[in-house]
């Protein structure tokens, strides 16, 4: 990421946008507080790749034991009606 000011962003607007084509993310700041952002856009979608977030995630040894209090609150909520 990179943080431009507006001087900045109208002088070299074409280098710019030649970092986002590559992938890199501008943010535009006035008076040096962020206010906008470039950023490229998605022209094709990269299928996924299993086990990207291997070792980013934890699963909580007790998941299992959730409380009948949580449950009861979730199956009487009228957010989440409880399908039977």
């Amino acid at each position: 990421m990179h943080i431009a000011n507006i001087h900045e962003t109208k002088t070299h607007l074409s280098q710019l946008l030649e970092r986002v084509a590559q992938g890199e993310e501008i943010w535009i700041a006035k008076a040096g507080k962020p206010v906008a952002r470039i950023v490229g856009l998605e022209t094709e979608k990269k299928p996924r790749e299993a086990g990207a977030a291997r070792g980013r995630i934890h699963i909580s040894g007790d998941l299992e034991e959730t409380s009948d209090d949580i449950i009861a609150s979730f199956e009487e909520s009228e957010i989440f009606p409880c399908i039977s």
